[in-house]
């Protein structure tokens, strides 16, 4: 737990730098852009994301599963699991290319009426898909080689860099919104290339196409985890951006771009758990190989109370100031619809914080199948709750269909490590971290009830942050907090005379 700690403050700290490079993209994405401008960066990532996954025919989390094999059993340049996942994956991608060309009617029909804008970069969603497929591929490798690091910057910081680069030279005039596009597509190729770079300075990578002696062994297992994964993961994703699809063909594609500042906030949260997770497959991949179950349960339980504690930190704060920071950057009267979501969404990500790293060890052990079968039944939930919602109550419903039918996805998860390997996260320390969460909350709501203005977000920071931070080491919340404690004042001799 020790390397996965360090790793996830090391990548959390990192990534937290991107998230302040992206908050200043989306001040000006809110201000620069107009909302079917912005919208249309949103839709034009979901698209690409369903493309990509089609594509890449689930061989990544294949990547994820067999690795430890591979390594235990071939020398490095005879491992050819990275070289047969980049063939499968450009088969995926060529027929994603053709499944494109033949679905282009149907994308004018069906958006038109009110995202007519998105029709016009319709086929450059194809290289921002082929960009996110070969960094996916890459990023996939770099986990399992405990590189995750890397990778987390790239993602996280990187990308976000060249979005802001991009971003500038549209302020200053240099280029168009449509040459700003074409350069948005080309996001993830980039960074792919960058981390290619690397793996090959270093010596990391080897591209062997000749079928190992562990292929052969393990072809029909792999194969098999592969199809009904690649479902799965089809399932997942595709519940993952409904909304945004639903949002955009039934009222426009302006009322995606208040959408998606609110999921943007909202997944601000989720920082530190994607560290933990991209981090924590290697190892439990490596723990379920060597049947150690006790390490699994550690990381299990190490997560949730970690991740639980940090989203509760970040919502606090977020749901405190949210109407007072859209006040003070003059967006309060275009984005105010969002507030009702963040806060729907804000519940969301700390139920799926809290109950930590569910989905990698379900993914990495024997009976991935089930996540399969558990994204069937989410998705089965939330495509008619999307529709229903969104047509009944507008953009809010989307997130009442998201509360509902990823908190099933979770409790069922849940129930299925308990039960089937006695394992669960939670402790009587879960329930003393919720508890904590509200008292800060409601500390700092009325000690500075009726004040405004940035003195006032600062303020209202500090009590909420303080007493959170001072609550974790009183009452000792999480062991990891207080190692990390000792260990800065071994580092600066504090306390020692």
């Amino acid at each position: 737990m020790a390397g996965i700690r360090k790793q996830a403050i090391i990548s959390s700290l990192l990534i937290y730098v991107g998230t302040g490079i992206g908050a200043i993209n989306t001040y000006f994405y809110v201000s620069l852009f107009t909302t079917d401008q912005y919208g249309l960066t949103k839709l034009f990532y979901d698209v690409g994301l369903n493309f990509y996954i089609f594509a890449s025919l689930g061989a990544i989390p294949v990547l994820y599963k067999f690795y430890p094999y591979y390594k235990d059993n071939l020398e490095d340049k005879k491992n050819d699991l990275l070289g047969r996942s980049l063939i499968i994956s450009g088969i995926g991608f060529i027929l994603v290319c053709i499944a494109a060309y033949f679905m282009e009617p149907l994308i004018v029909q069906k958006f038109s009426g009110k995202s007519k804008i998105f029709i016009n970069y319709y086929f450059w969603v194809l290289p921002f898909a082929f960009g996110l497929l070969l960094f996916s591929l890459l990023e996939g490798y770099a986990w399992v080689l405990r590189k995750s690091v890397v990778s987390n910057f790239l993602r996280e910081t990187g990308l976000r860099l060249f979005t802001l680069v991009f971003i500038l030279l549209y302020w200053g005039g240099i280029i168009s919104f449509h040459t700003f596009m074409i350069l948005f597509s080309m996001l993830f190729l980039i960074i792919a290339l960058i981390l290619l770079a690397y793996f090959m300075r270093r010596g990391q990578v080897h591209f062997t196409f000749k079928k190992s002696r562990v292929t052969k062994k393990f072809k029909r297992k792999m194969f098999g985890m592969q199809v009904l994964i690649f479902g799965g993961i089809i399932i997942t994703t595709l519940g993952q951006t409904i909304d945004t699809f639903v949002i955009a063909s039934l009222k426009g594609i302006g009322d995606a771009g208040v959408y998606t500042l609110s999921l943007y906030m909202s997944n601000l949260i989720q920082i530190p758990q994607r560290s933990i997770q991209s981090i924590a497959t290697g190892v439990i991949a490596r723990n379920w190989k060597d049947k150690n179950y006790a390490d699994i349960l550690r990381i299990y339980q190490r997560s949730s109370i970690n991740m639980l504690l940090i989203s509760v930190f970040i919502f606090g704060n977020m749901w405190l100031n949210i109407a007072d920071g859209l006040t003070v950057l003059n967006l309060f009267d275009k984005y105010k619809e969002g507030i009702p979501l963040i806060l729907i969404f804000g519940f969301i990500r700390v139920i799926d914080a809290g109950t930590g790293v569910n989905a990698q060890i379900i993914g990495t052990s024997n009976f991935w199948r089930f996540e399969f079968f558990s994204g069937v039944i989410m998705l089965a939930l939330r495509i008619p709750l999307s529709y229903m919602l969104v047509k009944s109550y507008g953009i809010i419903g989307s997130a009442y269909s998201d509360l509902i039918s990823l908190t099933v996805y979770n409790f069922i998860r849940y129930e299925f490590l308990r039960r089937k390997f006695n394992m669960q996260p939670f402790s009587s320390k879960t329930f003393y971290s919720i508890i904590l969460g509200f008292a800060a909350y409601f500390a700092a709501y009325f000690l500075l009830q009726g004040q405004s203005g940035w003195l006032a977000i600062i303020l209202r920071s500090t009590i909420f942050s303080g007493i959170i931070a001072g609550g974790v080491f009183f009452f000792k919340l999480t062991p990891d907090a207080m190692q990390i404690f000792d260990n800065l004042k071994k580092r600066f001799n504090i306390g020692k005379r």
